[in-house]
């Protein structure tokens, strides 16, 4: 338990406000920022209503889920530009989905460092998962993958699609959608998500 002063200087920077305002940027309802951080809804909503203060590890993972360093939460807001590099090196291997029981994909943040970015990019490693199994799910906005190794299977709109090295695809991601990669082959992409 922090004490009162300690809760009184971190009111200051406004957490919940602003983990509020990135969910509500990407379209997110408080259950499916649960899916993607291991979080419990109950708890980031008293996150965001200022009635919890996160730990660094928590709010880590608030952060690589909308592609922001923890500087977006205590940075000065004046002194905010549009530019960041991520190093191969700093990039970290996450799974998509922490909650299901069939992940469709592993994901490295490719934009991370950049404060508020009006994009999501990041390099998917997609999984094989058994047929009929393919987890779908819809997002505001619209999505771009580039494959740059392997074969993927794409469920879209009710169809399937398949991709091969090399190819792209954009698409409406409010519509359900869901991967699978076909065979044994390292399957890779750069998926880049613009919300609306």
């Amino acid at each position: 338990m922090i004490s009162k002063t300690l809760e009184l200087e971190l009111s200051a920077y406004n957490i919940g406000e602003k983990v509020k305002d990135l969910r509500s940027q990407r379209g997110l309802k408080l259950v499916e920022l649960g899916e993607h951080t291991g979080l419990s809804a109950a708890m980031l909503s008293k996150i965001e209503r200022g009635k919890l203060i996160p730990t660094l590890p928590t709010l880590m993972r608030i952060a690589l889920v909308f592609s922001v360093g923890l500087d977006y939460f205590f940075g000065d807001q004046r002194k905010r530009y549009a530019f960041a590099i991520v190093r191969k090196g700093d990039r970290i291997k996450l799974p998509a989905g922490l909650d299901r029981k069939v992940v469709p994909f592993d994901f490295e943040s490719l934009d991370y460092a950049a404060l508020e970015p009006k994009i999501g990019s990041f390099l998917a490693h997609f999984r094989n998962v058994d047929d009929g199994k393919v987890p779908m799910h819809s997002h505001a906005g619209v999505e771009f993958i580039y494959l740059m190794s392997g074969r993927l299977e794409l469920h879209w709109h009710g169809e399937t699609h398949i991709l091969e090295a090399g190819d792209s695809v954009y698409f409406d991601a409010g519509i359900d959608h869901g991967y699978r990669r076909l065979g044994k082959e390292e399957t890779v992409g750069v998926v880049v998500t613009v919300p609306e």
